[in-house]
């Protein structure tokens, strides 16, 4: 997914509004525990505690003139609505089109989801809980030391070595590039929410640190955030250019990977290959980068070939000989990864490709590799992606 761009979730929900409350915020951390069962988590009743120190993050939000939380523009113009629009089509908010996107990684986030009623939403996107994680990783992980992938760091194997051939086996600079990882467990850490609040959505520092008490209060409160673990926090992937954000310096060309993703891929039968897929996709946004494929245009045919691009160059890496060599059990599987993460968004400037075409553009990528007479031979970026040019009204017309 190119430029970050993720889940600033601000989607339509039917999310309650508080009045404002002049009750003090409450600073001992301390909450009634929700019932832990499953009645009770489906309650519509609110703490009045929680009530009351929401009520009063507003009012000071208005105080410091912000309506609400809001990401400083530099880094919110990068929003990509890719899984933001999965995780909406989950949660039902977006109307059923004729292009079937009810693939099994959406039903799997749906199950996940089933017991998040209105409230459990509601203080998620209240406190930008959906949205720290991405913002932590993309303006403080700036190293690729001492990274750990997955909830208990069980992709980090997988995705290290694939990094290191991915850069042996693309002719781009790839030295200063960072692949860090995006974690729920940072909801959890104090210090960095109160320094993700401060510096990504200039709050002040009392202000970003009662924010930060009540997030480690909901967490408390409400099991369905599975303390921050569970795999919505973190359902992403991206890559990013290198920038400037002038309370950090200089953001470095980094690819993120999110322990949600990798969870779901791993949990409907594909965790031998969608690390794997997945990175070589966000790779490709590098290479990308670097050649200068993304124009000015914004429009849906325009990410949908960068996207698609992105699928191609993945599955030519996946298949290729010198590449990660995978036979065709595991190719099938790569090809349904890409399969699982298309969408019907025809008319959003952050459409990807239907599934269909996902996958069309994965098997152009694989016959690329598998049918080259030279099979140890490795085509430039430059030239897979003229090829790729010249293929993609066929990819796009399945």
């Amino acid at each position: 997914m190119k430029n970050f761009r993720f889940l600033t979730i601000v989607i339509a929900f039917s999310v309650f509004l508080i009045a404002s409350c002049e009750k003090a915020i409450p600073t001992d951390g301390t909450l009634t525990p929700h019932p832990s069962n499953s009645s009770a988590r489906q309650s519509a009743e609110l703490s009045p505690e929680l009530k009351a120190r929401l009520d009063q993050l507003h009012s000071l939000l208005v105080a410091e003139n912000q309506g609400k939380l809001q990401p400083k523009p530099n880094l919110s113009s990068k929003v990509n609505p890719e899984y933001r629009d999965l995780i909406s089509r989950v949660l039902k908010v977006i109307e059923p089109t004729p292009c079937d996107a009810n693939t099994p990684v959406n039903q799997w986030l749906d199950t996940q989801l089933s017991d998040w009623n209105s409230d459990v939403i509601g203080y998620a996107l209240e406190t930008a809980m959906l949205d720290l994680p991405t913002y932590d990783a993309l303006v403080f992980e700036n190293s690729s030391s001492n990274q750990s992938f997955g909830v208990n760091g069980e992709y980090t194997h997988q995705v290290t070595k694939t990094f290191k051939d991915l850069k042996r086996f693309w002719n781009i600079e790839s030295d200063d590039l960072v692949l860090a990882a995006m974690h729920g467990s940072m909801l959890r850490d104090r210090t960095k929410l109160i320094r993700t609040y401060t510096t990504v959505y200039g709050l002040s520092a009392p202000l970003a640190a009662a924010y930060a008490d009540l997030v480690l209060a909901l967490l408390d409160y409400f099991p369905q955030y599975r303390n921050g673990d569970h795999p919505i926090f973190t359902f992403n992937a991206f890559a990013q250019e290198s920038f400037t954000f002038p309370p950090v310096g200089l953001i470095p060309d980094k690819i993120i990977m999110g322990d949600g993703i990798l969870e779901a891929f791993t949990a409907i039968g594909y965790g031998d290959v969608a690390p794997q897929a997945i990175l070589a996709h966000e790779f490709g946004h590098q290479i990308q980068f670097q050649l200068g494929v993304f124009g000015d245009e914004t429009s849906p045919e325009a990410t949908r070939r960068t996207e698609l691009m992105a699928d191609a160059y993945s599955a030519y890496y996946l298949s290729h000989a010198r590449g990660a060599s995978m036979q065709w059990k595991r190719v099938q599987k790569f090809f349904q990864v890409f399969f699982n993460i298309g969408d019907c968004g025809f008319t959003s400037d952050g459409h990807h490709g239907t599934p269909t075409q996902r996958l069309a553009a994965a098997e152009w990528g694989y016959n690329l590799a598998n049918d080259a007479q030279k099979q140890g031979h490795i085509l430039t970026s430059q030239e897979f992606t003229a090829r790729f040019e010249a293929a993609l009204p066929t990819i796009v017309a399945q």
